[in-house]
């Protein structure tokens, strides 16, 4: 069983062969756990993996809509991670076996506090620690990885976090994959049409907090004179100092977008019907913003 004290955990396992819909490998036993919060509610979508004694995952997913999981995996010694946004990770031994008595372990987590959030007023972002980065698929199985080198920002910081907005520019002319004649392509009427549609640009008023430090920031962007409802996915990380004393704040975000919303039309295809590239881009922002006084 797993020990329902915080932070600690023991082994728990069920052995029947059959579940009941599914018969099991003579070899395989049950793994069976609830994850709780510390007023015993279930912790849904919470995400575990069972290591083995070396570190090399044997299996991972989600906790059900009741906190639980339940993986087959053969007799032996793990090591189990849960971990949830808002919560603090359980890290913890399991011995999977025979001896091992049946039933259903509990792991209870402890809930931590959000970071602080940065103080109202105006920042900027920060260009020399912060990218813009994007990767598309090629040829129906690599990536192709590139960035903007050239951007600028500013952030308004509310008294309410929610009524918060923020501006991103980005030169379009900065394209950066590595390769200049894939870089002038991309710069050409094909693709961003840089000469007549020079920047790429997020404005957004609609600040959304999910949960823990989880927040959704919408808003519309425009690239290659066409503007779209874009989402970013975000994880806020906190405050700091810089080293002139400055407060800063950083954030990550993540979103993926179509290129036909944007006119960004161009394809070539190559033998058995592949396209050369993708219809998606997904695309990472890492962005520190300084306070301005």
């Amino acid at each position: 069983m797993f020990s329902r004290r915080r932070g600690t955990g023991t082994a728990t396992s069920a052995s029947p062969r059959t579940s009941a819909t599914l018969t099991l490998p003579h070899t395989a036993r049950l793994l069976s756990c609830r994850v709780l919060d510390t007023v015993h509610q279930p912790v849904r979508q919470a995400k575990f993996e069972v290591t083995d004694p070396i570190g090399r995952r044997i299996v991972s997913g989600e906790t059900d809509p009741y906190g639980g999981f339940t993986v087959a995996v053969p007799a032996g010694e793990y090591r189990l991670s849960v971990t949830a946004e808002g919560f603090a990770s359980f890290h913890g031994a399991t011995l999977v076996g025979d001896s091992a008595q049946p039933g259903t372990g509990e792991i209870v987590l402890d809930a931590v506090e959000p970071p602080l959030l940065p103080q109202p007023g105006h920042w900027e972002l920060d260009p020399a620690h912060s990218s813009i980065a994007f990767s598309a698929r090629h040829i129906g199985f690599a990536r192709i990885n590139g960035r903007f080198n050239t951007f600028a920002g500013a952030v308004r910081i509310a008294d309410r976090m929610e009524d918060s907005s923020m501006h991103v520019i980005i030169d379009a002319a900065s394209i950066d994959t590595g390769l200049r004649m894939r870089d002038d392509h991309l710069r050409s009427a094909d693709f961003l049409d840089a000469a007549r549609h020079p920047t790429v640009e997020f404005y957004s008023e609609r600040f959304i907090h999910r949960s823990g430090s989880r927040w959704s920031v919408a808003g519309a962007l425009t690239l290659h004179g066409a503007s779209r409802s874009v989402t970013l996915d975000t994880q806020y990380l906190g405050l700091g100092t810089g080293l002139e004393g400055e407060p800063r704040s950083a954030c990550r975000a993540t979103t993926e977008l179509h290129r036909e919303d944007f006119t960004l039309n161009w394809q070539s295809m190559l033998a058995h019907g592949i396209a050369a590239i993708g219809s998606s881009v997904e695309v990472a922002l890492d962005v520190q913003i300084v306070h301005k006084a």
